[in-house]
């Protein structure tokens, strides 16, 4: 049956009759996911980047209300990037949680929460106390960002679970556009407005509550599941390339700016501009991976590492503005095919009581990539002579990896689509 019948919904082929919770409804029922349930969780997933963009534009003013504080110069960065830390830490512990409890539950919880914690800096007064509210925000992107992802492999399997974990980095890189621009339009009338935004995540539990629902097995409550173990064999090299995939992908988000100054590029505008271009690089690179799900990991991931490291080398080797655009596209063009591509490769052979353990364990090592990513840099450039160079040295190891890739993966004939899909529910089965 379908969930939203006034929206005329077909059920999807690649759509999982899912059972819900005794325990909501009275009875164990099947119910077909739709585009309702793909548009929430698409839109719970972009609170991470929310939290990760939108007081970019606001930290110069921060750092000006807060001269009397003892290390603000440190600390207001942190107070952006301290969220993707936690969301690395914790995201493996949600999986957990998401395992052997409920998916939907902690999801609405970690909504609610969210909207709390990040609209907390309007009325604190000291850093420190604003950047503790961080640090909960970041606890609870892991968790939304864990349910979000586990829900879109419980509800969607084969080639549309593909598809739509590749339109989930899609949605989340153009929603990064968006919010870097509302986050500097906002910032014009002080500091804290643009902090208003995170209320959103209160009105959109709200739908969540009434649309989503638990996936369990019929007359099995989750609480007395007992959990398998997880193949950690078999998750071990997708989150050790992930783990390097996320400095790959951060790389050029957070130093493109500074390569652009170094080259004399002074206007704010311009550096807008050519961002946005690298973002639609992404998500161009995001739709491309829609259509080569078919395709297993030894093809896609030596040929997205390639393209990305050719990328970073270009713009290390030039101090051309527009040259330099071109290989920060072709970069994005090569990190927005190569999340979904890593994601789906984690989590499409893991069984239902699995995957919130293993999409944690993935969530986890993509945001310690990317928190990693300018200390890394940072690190690399001063053995090498400054920042453009540490992008060639990310893009040579980029390339080495691709290549050690192929190599590994010889028996890596399983395609992306989840043809081998372990049974998900007793009614899938």
């Amino acid at each position: 049956m379908s969930e939203s019948p006034a929206l005329n919904v077909p059920p999807d082929a690649g759509a999982v009759p899912v059972m819900s919770s005794p325990a909501e409804h009275g009875t164990t029922t099947e119910r077909t996911p739709g585009v309702l349930q793909l548009i929430l969780l698409l839109a719970g997933s972009c609170l991470s980047v929310l939290g990760a963009v939108l007081i970019a534009p606001v930290l110069p003013q921060m750092t000006r209300a807060f001269t009397g504080t003892p290390g603000a110069d440190v600390l207001v960065p942190i107070v952006l990037t301290a969220p993707a830390l936690l969301i690395g830490l914790t995201a493996p512990f949600a999986g957990i949680v998401v395992d052997k409890i409920d998916r939907k539950r902690l999801l609405i919880l970690a909504m609610l929460a969210y909207a709390v914690f990040g609209t907390a800096p309007l009325y604190l007064t000291s850093l420190g106390t604003i950047l503790a509210s961080r640090v909960l925000v970041g606890l609870c992107e892991g968790a939304i960002m864990t349910c979000c992802t586990t829900l879109i492999g419980d509800y969607w399997s084969g080639p549309r679970r593909a598809r739509y974990l590749g339109l989930q980095t899609l949605v989340a890189t153009l929603s990064a556009t968006v919010f870097l621009g509302l986050g500097g339009a906002l910032g014009a009338s002080g500091w804290r407005t643009p902090f208003w935004l995170y209320a959103v995540a209160a009105p959109l539990a709200i739908p969540m509550t009434l649309k989503l629902w638990q996936p369990s097995r019929r007359g099995e409550p989750a609480s007395a599941r007992h959990l398998p173990k997880l193949p950690w064999r078999q998750l071990a090299a997708p989150c050790l390339v992930t783990l390097f995939g996320g400095i790959v992908f951060y790389a050029l988000i957070v130093e493109l700016s500074f390569v652009l100054t170094g080259v004399g590029v002074t206007s704010t505008g311009t550096i807008g501009l050519i961002s946005a271009v690298m973002s639609l690089g992404t998500a161009a690179g995001a739709i491309a991976f829609g259509r080569l799900s078919a395709k297993t990991p030894r093809t896609l991931l030596p040929f997205e590492f390639g393209l990305s490291a050719v990328g970073l080398l270009v713009v290390f080797a030039t101090t051309a503005p527009a040259i330099i655009t071109a290989g920060a596209v072709l970069t994005g063009f090569g990190t927005g095919m190569l999340l979904p591509t890593l994601v789906t490769w984690a989590v499409s052979r893991l069984s239902f009581d699995q995957r919130g353990r293993g999409t944690g364990l993935w969530t986890g090592a993509l945001f310690i990539g990317e928190f990693a990513a300018p200390l890394a840099l940072a690190g690399i450039g001063s053995g090498t002579g400054g920042l453009q160079d540490a992008l060639a040295v990310l893009g040579l190891a980029s390339a080495v990896v691709g290549a050690l890739i192929a190599l590994a993966l010889r028996r890596g004939n399983q395609p992306l689509d989840g043809r081998d899909d372990a049974p998900r529910t007793a009614a899938a089965r």
